[in-house]
């Protein structure tokens, strides 16, 4: 018999007819289930590349431009950090429309995505079979080209008297969206419904991958399983596959509003003074105005309103694999 000592106690460990009795004796820290390992430095040092990376490129410029919203003076006299706090206060003042614009147009665009991005995700995870990774490559085909000469075609497809303009007015949706306020007259340039179609386009990838993601992982045993128990098909929906595909909604809608609700191209180009949004201010006074206290306030400014946003949803929208 062999004997391990654990607390004090002597514990005899039964023999094995033929084993070997001068076997080493097993530590009673090993044998313990859930007792804790030395893994070394190993982890760190993978992660070491990562954090040098964040704290070159995200840390050190986020402190020099807290920094620059803190100053005052001119770019001809020179800048002084003076903590003016009230740059914080006078910019979101001046700019709040903006402010607001640019969430709306991004929580619209980014309803849009989930509409259109959801059930194109679902044939793709569920009914595209041998067509599946086609149908992926195509969904991030746009990436290949150029950000700005996607948003400069879109001005060419929303052009006044193409053939996009002229369908809509036949079938008088330019009717409805001019009532609401999102188009004007008989044209979509310079609309907001313009700039909400390229951000739904530019951002819309974003939203599917997620998305398949999260329905690829669905056993469809479970919905043979719900369909066994007499549910019928919108019922199997609501009640099995929705609710699976909730981390996939919440990480798509992340990835949809928080780049849309900084862009500025868009507004840029598919629309006009009367559709700017924040990132257009920031763009505007950085490197027109050179206002470079009230351009970094308000970066921080439209941060801090998208975090604040950002854990709100998470929260009421949390699920177990991006709370925990």
């Amino acid at each position: 018999m062999s004997a391990t000592k654990v607390s004090g106690s002597e514990v005899r460990a039964p023999e094995i007819p033929g084993g070997d009795t001068n076997a080493p004796e097993v530590s009673a820290d090993r044998a313990r289930p859930g007792a804790p390992t030395r893994r070394g430095a190993l982890p760190y040092v993978l992660l070491l590349p990562a954090v040098l990376w964040l704290l070159v490129l995200f840390l050190v410029p986020m402190v020099y431009q807290a920094s620059t919203s803190l100053q005052t003076g001119s770019l001809e006299e020179g800048f002084e950090v003076t903590w003016h706090v009230r740059t914080y206060a006078d910019a979101f003042g001046a700019y709040w429309p903006q402010f607001a614009r640019s969430l709306l147009y991004a929580g619209s665009a980014t309803l849009l995505c989930l509409v259109l991005g959801y059930p194109l995700a679902y044939l793709i995870a569920v009914k595209a079979g041998r067509w599946r990774h086609t149908l992926l490559v195509l969904v991030v085909a746009p990436f290949f080209t150029s950000f700005l000469i996607r948003t400069l075609a879109w001005k060419a497809i929303l052009a006044d008297g193409g053939t996009v303009v002229a369908l809509l007015d036949r079938l008088h949706v330019l009717d409805v969206t001019g009532a609401l306020g999102w188009t004007e007259g008989n044209r979509l340039l310079a609309t907001p419904l313009a700039v909400v179609c390229g951000l739904t386009y530019s951002f819309l990838p974003f939203m599917i991958l997620p998305l398949y993601a999260s329905l690829d992982r669905v056993d469809v045993r479970l919905h043979e399983a719900a369909r066994d128990l007499y549910a019928s098909a919108p019922a199997v929906f609501r009640r099995v596959t929705l609710p699976l595909s909730l981390p996939g909604i919440v990480s798509g809608t992340l990835l949809t509003f928080i780049p849309a609700s900084g862009d500025y191209i868009n507004a840029e180009l598919l629309g006009s003074t009367d559709t700017r949004m924040a990132g257009n201010v920031i763009q505007s006074q950085f490197l027109r105005v050179l206002d470079y206290p009230t351009a970094a306030a308000l970066s921080f400014l439209l941060m801090a309103v998208v975090l604040l946003l950002v854990t709100v949803y998470i929260r009421r929208a949390g699920t177990e694999d991006l709370v925990r």
